[in-house]
């Protein structure tokens, strides 16, 4: 999810240097988030399904 808000943020114009009162900031931001949880969805899902998901790694997080 980073990966895919990060990239959304670096390849937008302006995204980078916008400040926190500016919209382009909360745009870019939402826009983001949203196709980083649509990416992420069926990934996670895949993973829970094979026994990976993020409870049963926990144990590494140590």
């Amino acid at each position: 999810m980073e990966l895919i808000d990060n990239g959304v943020i670096a390849v937008w114009p302006g995204a980078m240097d916008a400040h926190l009162s500016e919209a382009l900031f909360w745009i870019a931001l939402a826009i983001s988030l949203a196709l980083a949880f649509v990416v992420t969805t069926p990934v996670n899902k895949w993973m829970i399904g094979r026994g990976k998901g993020h409870a049963v790694v926990h144990q590494y997080h140590h």
